[in-house]
């Protein structure tokens, strides 16, 4: 189990690109996907993952490892989704300081912006409404109440300039109360 935990982890880890939320339709996929854990319970960690500090897929494995196999499967599902990382930040830290005055290095991170975008974007989607579409009702009122929080919290950020913590707040009591 523990070593299950562990590849599972690793090989998201590897396929890690964009942060956290880009990261978490893989983590669904390899978890909640293959039954390990339910939807419904995968947005809860999920959520629980985003409110604690640091970041939310390393959080969600730390969570799922727990919830499977105590703290030693916590222990390996954080080493597992961390360690791709580490490796490849103290490789490329070597190379990257004789070639980041190329135009091509700089090219290179340019064009992944796009493809990091894409992903956060699809995350969202399936993360937001992966509980809707499984009982088959897309847009229902749990939908609209979603899409006025998600607008009150951009509306609050661009426009009224208020702290995303103070926002995250609001929307937290907004859930409360419309579910």
């Amino acid at each position: 189990m523990l070593w299950e935990l562990f590849v599972i982890f690793f090989r998201v880890g590897c396929l890690a690109f964009g942060g956290g939320y880009a990261v978490m339709s893989l983590i669904q996929r390899e978890t909640a996907g293959t039954g390990r854990i339910g939807i419904e319970r995968f947005q809860e960690i999920g959520a629980l993952s985003g409110m604690a500090p640091g970041s939310i897929a390393t959080n969600s494995a730390t969570l799922i490892g727990y919830e499977q196999a105590g703290l030693a499967g916590a222990v390996a599902a954080t080493t597992g989704m961390i360690l791709p990382s580490l490796i490849l930040v103290v490789l490329l830290a070597a190379f990257f300081i004789r070639l980041h005055d190329r135009l091509s290095v700089r090219s290179a991170f340019y064009g992944l912006r796009p493809i990091i975008t894409a992903l956060i974007v699809y995350a969202a989607i399936s993360f937001g409404f992966g509980a809707q579409t499984e009982s088959g009702q897309l847009f229902g009122w749990e939908t609209l109440g979603m899409l006025l929080i998600c607008g009150g919290c951009l509306l609050a950020i661009v426009k009224y300039k208020l702290h995303p913590f103070g926002v995250l707040l609001l929307s937290a009591v907004a859930g409360i109360v419309i579910f």
